[in-house]
């Protein structure tokens, strides 16, 4: 890894002082975590970039690519090393989404969680109502894992080592422990009281009397350790059959879940074709239903392509006003339009299109905040927090996995299936339990995304591909956030493209976001400017101070092919080029 100081000067030869339209002093953007250093962050490399969540996940990646693997190799040990670093936000009892450009050629794997075969539209309902904690915790909340299946199927296809040697990173992770770090205390102490509940999430998360690890704490994970090792030696089947599958069903059965052996076994990986668009002739690659981010991150930018926003500047009242209200658009139509398009037909075409974005442009007033109720479909609002996991790969060569993976809510269903060490997903709540119904992010669901056997709920995970002018890739990003990720990727997005910030800057810059409900623009931190702010309310708007939870992970491809790695400074994660 190049050392802070040739950092600093290969920042300077590509990029100059800072942008071109805000000095470095008016940009607002986020400052580094307590006790954490830029080198860690940001790092150059001109054969291989990784960018991760976390220390032990970059290093599993490095791992791989050390003993002469691919980045197909890193990405595998990347997927299972993250799933035992971050066992609050992802792991093997989830699923996910990974973006791959190889020998120039574009491919979206879906190994998104499935509805059981014996799931209903109905089953979230009592009397007509939606019973939210069904399935936000126990048994029914979780869908049949994919994790292991897509990971393990894109080892199979493109990876160069032994399976049993990527993983190795992951088990001595989950078998020796490692201390748990601030942002993974408090996500235990947050669900203590459901992870005490079940008697081997408590013992692996919890001390006695349910009391929380801590920060500096030792957390050990030696029944995942054996779960890994059996999916290192038998691949798949180590997974979806045999001990592991007949543990899960029996969990599942005992606490009156649905997930059966026969869901297990007949879990399929999904190779689809990504969504494409442009933005000022830049191709704009990003993942199709049941995937809503890709659709909405290109309908934004369609609607934004005509404006000049860049006159404007990034962090001003007017951009600020224009792009979230194009957000608070498409929001409305991923309500109205997305689900799993394997039951449902899902006009990407249309949403994608310039002429239907020409047309949403002309419901933006310039001056004025636009009302949610203009637009008819029903709302409400809930509590919205922020979980998931990213990581983004790239070699010398134009090769890349961007990949984003989750149990959705943090520790899932809350549930660990005794002996194999596997926290269960919370994914069913991705589902709309009725017309107008709304997930653990606030999101509004529409018939499209009603329950149905082995259907794949709508999600808003945005593993993205930038590619330049001449068609060759420029910059791959992804973050976790629930349904800020597509608004995060969107942004980052456009302020390398449109404002040309430097990838640091782009990643690190205050954002913003409108999901149509609730009615306002959630910012930060940082913060706006607080005039900017005052303009935006004399508009109409609604400012909220809080978190996205967006955690970018983004690696751009500079001069003369030099990698530029860049993991969100906001909380853990780490870069490396080789």
């Amino acid at each position: 890894m190049f050392k802070l100081s040739t950092i600093l000067i290969l920042s300077f030869a590509f990029f100059g002082c800072s942008t071109k339209d805000l000095s470095e002093s008016e940009l607002r953007k986020a400052e580094l975590i307590e006790g954490k250093v830029r080198e860690q962050y940001e790092a150059y490399g001109k054969k291989y970039m990784i960018a991760t969540q976390g220390g032990a996940t970059t290093r599993a990646a490095k791992f791989a690519l050390d003993k002469g693997g691919n980045i197909f190799d890193a990405a595998t040990a990347a997927s299972f090393a993250i799933s035992v670093e971050r066992p609050h936000s992802t792991g093997i009892g989830g699923g996910g989404f990974m973006l791959i450009h190889n020998n120039g050629k574009t491919e979206a794997l879906d190994f998104r969680e499935m509805a059981p075969r014996m799931a209903n539209k109905n089953m979230f309902l009592e009397n007509g109502k939606q019973v939210k904690e069904r399935s936000l915790t126990g048994p029914l909340a979780s869908g049949t894992p994919g994790l292991v299946a897509g990971v393990v199927e894109a080892h199979r296809s493109r990876g160069k080592l032994p399976l049993e040697l990527v993983m190795q990173p992951a088990i001595e992770l989950a078998e020796k422990g490692f201390k748990v770090y601030p942002a993974l205390a408090k996500a235990i102490d947050t669900k203590k009281d459901k992870l005490c509940k079940f008697k081997a999430s408590k013992e692996i998360f919890l001390k006695e009397d349910c009391k929380p690890l801590e920060a500096g704490d030792l957390l050990v994970q030696k029944d995942l350790a054996n779960t890994l090792r059996l999916v290192a030696k038998k691949g798949r089947d180590g997974f979806y059959k045999g001990f592991v599958a007949k543990s899960i069903a029996k969990n599942q059965k005992e606490l009156g879940g649905l997930i059966t052996t026969k869901d297990l076994a007949g879990y399929k990986v999904k190779n689809r074709k990504p969504v494409v668009g442009t933005y000022k002739g830049h191709k704009v690659v990003s993942m199709p239903p049941p995937s809503s981010g890709g659709t909405h991150i290109i309908q934004i930018l369609n609607i934004l392509e005509g404006y000049d926003l860049k006159a404007m500047g990034a962090q001003s009242a007017k951009a600020v006003h224009l792009t979230s209200t194009a957000m608070q658009i498409a929001f409305a139509d991923r309500a109205k339009y997305m689900g799993d398009s394997d039951f449902v037909t899902v006009p990407v075409e249309k949403l994608t299109s310039k002429k239907y974005a020409a047309g949403l442009r002309k419901l933006i007033d310039n001056n004025k905040a636009v009302e949610s109720s203009k637009f008819p479909v029903p709302f409400h609002r809930v509590p919205e927090p922020d979980h998931t996991t990213h990581f983004t790969i790239m070699d010398g060569e134009g090769n890349i996995v961007s990949s984003t993976q989750t149990i959705n809510g943090w520790f899932g269903s809350a549930v660990t299936v005794p002996g194999t060490g596997i926290v269960m997903n919370n994914e069913m709540d991705d589902f709309a339990s009725h017309v107008g119904g709304v997930n653990l992010f606030g999101a509004v669901g529409g018939a499209n995304n009603l329950v149905s056997p082995r259907k794949r709920p709508l999600s808003s995970m945005s593993p993205t591909i930038v590619f330049d002018k001449q068609d060759k890739p420029l910059m791959a990003l992804g973050t976790p956030s629930g349904t800020r990720i597509l608004t995060c990727v969107m942004q980052t997005t456009l302020n390398v493209l449109e404002h040309e910030m430097n990838l640091w800057d782009a990643v690190s810059a205050t954002r913003y976001h409108h999901q149509w409900s609730p009615e306002e623009i959630r910012v930060g931190p940082p913060y706006l400017d607080p005039k900017v702010e005052s303009e935006l309310k004399a508009m109409g708007h609604k400012i909220n101070h809080k978190s996205l939870g967006c955690k970018i992970q983004a690696i751009k491809v500079e001069k003369d092919g030099v990698l530029h790695g860049v993991s969100d400074p906001r909380e853990e994660g780490m870069s490396y080029g080789i």
